[in-house]
């Protein structure tokens, strides 16, 4: 463990109130505060986190929580390293950079110019567009987990990215139109830098990023099974314990940076004083981008951009497996912090608040409180009449509206949030900054508005269908997708339907409206040709319209 916080450290972080008494709280008094942040990780007998944080670039304190690795009793240190997840796309957007500075490509550039066994879709994909995740393209670990309707269990390639995005006949958008994360984009890039430059990702990103900064500790893993000393395990909960949950990739760009805490303060250091690129490089990274319509996005090149308690903050945050983490900084109080945690459970950007909490005490606005609505009362028909079942034709998500004890609430979920009548036909969202506008139609439809800003969606309500004997035969059968590669047998109940591919997990399904299921993950809509059913089209949240068609029998 290193406390090199110091008094003068210390005096930033004191409150406004102890300020004006005159106390000054010591380096340890500081030290416990954080610690108090993680008071939920400190067992030796469950998962962690690291944590560092630096002050206009030294590094003020460093300090591990819970065990690296239950079967060896390893503590967690500073100097663990962690598979840190999407933190990993802001260096490979740097390396992308430092090619355009080297005038080896423009990020303005036609990606099937080096990538040509992408489909032409009629429309540019640049890369700028899979830095900034407007590109459309569909997400590789929706697809992959879609194709073998399992993921943990199979090793996942470079290679297997590069097989199945080819193979894909429909984008989610135009591109430039929206913004919707995508990973394929960064596994891509990292092609891209490859083809490039002649070196893979992990060799340019240590000869021009890492040995520079001196991030000894740090690399782009491209060999599952290469030998790490000082490796973290990481975990997902099991009953009252824990199973181990490690990523099997062999895939990077989008992921698989492995690093430490220590290196990655330093990295952070680099954007105020540069080392590694220029001012323009790195300000180009921080700027937010644009959609075709001009709507800011809050996303630059690899680096979420946002706000905290009135200031602004750069941070990027990631999830694989067991490993939680997030990494960033508030550039104008000079704050960086990294927190890398090995348990799926854990929330990196919650401790990273209550940390930013300690040293910026002084520095930051009011806390985030969400107010109790008091709300208005309502007539039962008038919230019966809002009740159903909403579609959002473009995104194809699913909102159910269902009546409890009196109240609307989005689920069927003990847990569903209610919505807070402001007026007849206004509501709040329960604990979250959304609100809900409806609209009486035809179609009876709302409008979700995000009170941060942001697009309105429309969600439009349809019939529900109840599931009765018989009725869910017809959509019984085998269907096979020319994009995944892979077969799907639908089996049908009086209730619901099945899907499974080879020895997969079920996907059970219950219908909502005519020809459209919903599972936790998934809108399935069955497709017609006449009255005939010919095929289904697959949606998450990063993935629209994959399509399956219908195997005919044998005669």
């Amino acid at each position: 463990m290193s406390r090199l916080a110091a008094v003068g450290v210390a005096l930033l972080v004191l409150p406004a109130a102890s300020v004006a008494q005159g106390r000054v709280p010591s380096a340890d008094t500081t030290a416990r505060a954080v610690d108090r942040v993680f008071s939920a990780w400190q067992s030796t007998d469950g998962p962690g986190c690291a944590l560092g944080v630096s002050r206009n670039g030294r590094v003020v304190y460093e300090h591990g929580y819970g065990m690296a690795n239950l079967e060896t009793g390893t503590p967690i240190t500073p100097s663990s390293i962690f598979h840190v997840a999407s933190v990993s796309k802001q260096f490979t957007a740097t390396a992308i950079m430092l090619l355009a500075r080297d005038g080896k490509l423009s990020l303005d550039d036609d990606v099937r110019k080096y990538i040509p066994e992408l489909r032409d879709y009629g429309t540019r994909i640049t890369i700028r567009h899979l830095l900034t995740h407007t590109s459309g393209l569909r997400d590789q670990w929706s697809l992959l987990a879609l194709a073998r309707g399992r993921f943990e269990e199979d090793r996942i390639t470079e290679a297997d990215v590069m097989d199945i995005v080819p193979r894909q006949k429909a984008l989610n958008f135009t591109p430039g139109g929206e913004y919707l994360y995508s990973n394929t984009g960064y596994t891509l890039a990292a092609v891209i830098v490859k083809r490039v430059s002649g070196k893979s990702l992990r060799e340019f990103a240590d000869e021009r990023i890492f040995t520079p900064l001196g991030m000894a500790r740090t690399h782009f893993h491209d060999d599952y099974t290469m030998l790490v000393p000082g490796r973290t395990s990481a975990y997902a909960p099991r009953g009252s314990g824990w199973r181990v949950s490690i990523p099997n990739y062999d895939t990077y760009g989008a992921t698989s940076l492995f690093t430490t805490v220590g290196d990655l303060l330093k990295w952070e250091a680099n954007y105020d004083t540069p080392v590694v690129g220029d001012r323009a490089l790195l300000d180009q990274m921080q700027a937010s981008g644009r959609l075709t319509a001009g709507d800011s996005t809050g996303y630059g090149l690899g680096l979420a951009l946002g706000v905290y308690r009135g200031a602004r903050l750069v941070e990027h945050g990631g999830a694989d497996a067991g490993y939680r983490t997030i990494v960033g900084r508030f550039p104008e109080q000079g704050l960086a912090y990294a927190v890398l945690c090995n348990a799926a459970t854990a929330n990196p950007t919650t401790l990273a608040r209550g940390v930013a909490d300690v040293y910026l005490a002084g520095a930051l606005g009011p806390r985030d409180t969400t107010i109790a609505l008091q709300g208005v009362t309502l007539a039962p028909a008038v919230l019966t009449s809002r009740a159903g079942v909403y579609v959002q034709p473009t995104t194809l998500q699913i909102l159910e509206l269902t009546l409890r004890d009196g109240k609307l609430v989005a689920g069927r979920q003990s847990s569903a949030p209610a919505l807070v009548p402001v007026s007849e036909n206004r509501f709040r969202l329960a604990g979250q900054p959304v609100e809900i506008v409806f609209a009486d139609g035809p179609p009876p439809r709302f409008e979700r508005r995000m009170l941060g800003g942001g697009p309105p969606l429309v969600f439009e309500r349809r019939e529900p269908i109840v599931a009765a004997a018989g009725l869910l035969a017809p959509y019984a059968g085998q269907y096979y997708s020319e994009e995944l590669e892979s077969t799907y047998r639908v089996t049908a109940s009086d209730s619901l339907i099945r899907l499974q591919t080879g020895t997969s997990t079920p996907i059970d399904a219950r219908p909502m409206f005519a020809d459209t299921f919903l599972s936790n993950n998934y809108t399935i809509q069955f497709v017609r040709k006449g009255r005939e059913i010919v095929g289904f089209e697959v949606t998450d949240g990063r993935m629209r319209r994959v399509r399956f068609d219908r195997v005919r029998a044998a005669r």
